[in-house]
């Protein structure tokens, strides 16, 4: 493994993240944010279809298996797609924290092989608050929650408004999230984008 750089690294007077009162309770499915994201969105066929739990404090577990729409080399994860898996991960924790926030950083260490059918099972907690910076570190494991690392990750989330959205999105794709009739789904749209 490499060393962390100095980018994810927080700063002394960063502050200890806090559980926002209205996150979601521990154990509770987040759901997808957006039903076409590719990391934990139903309606993308050959996504992640990522499943993530808010867990105790400031964390978050998640799982996915690897298909074969996931291969790099034959029979393999590829590894933007565990980098992705990660990234989901890590962006579910803003969930937590209750705060619309994107990725800023994500430095991954592949630590193993993840072959097609694995199920990967993800954890990732908030380390520390510094603004709008919101630093985070991931782990992802092969044959348990507590089985043998594959891969891990650094984050530095970034907090924005949801212009951040407006302002760049597709239009077609923002109009249509934004006149969705049903309300949860058209806020959650734009509340985390991880």
């Amino acid at each position: 493994m490499t060393a962390t750089s100095a980018a994810l690294t927080p700063p002394a007077d960063a502050i200890p993240p806090v559980r926002h009162p209205d996150a979601p309770a521990p154990g509770e499915l987040l759901g997808s944010h957006y039903e076409y994201c590719f990391g934990c969105g139903g309606g993308q066929p050959h996504g992640l279809h990522l499943e993530a739990r808010a867990g105790e404090g400031v964390t978050v577990t998640a799982e996915f298996t690897v298909t074969p729409d996931h291969q790099g080399a034959p029979g393999l994860a590829h590894g933007g797609v565990l980098a992705t898996a990660l990234d989901e991960t890590l962006g579910s924790l803003n969930w937590l924290l209750r705060v619309i926030a994107v990725t800023g950083r994500l430095e991954t260490d592949f630590v193993r092989p993840v072959p097609v059918g694995t199920v990967l099972h993800l954890e990732a907690v908030v380390t520390a608050v510094h603004g709008r910076k919101i630093f985070s570190t991931a782990v992802g494991r092969i044959g348990g929650p507590e089985g043998p690392v594959a891969v891990r990750a650094d984050a530095l989330f970034v907090e924005v408004k949801v212009d951040h959205f407006i302002d760049n999105g597709r239009p077609e794709e923002i109009q249509a999230a934004m006149s969705d009739p049903d309300q949860v789904r058209r806020a959650r749209a734009f509340e985390v984008n991880p």
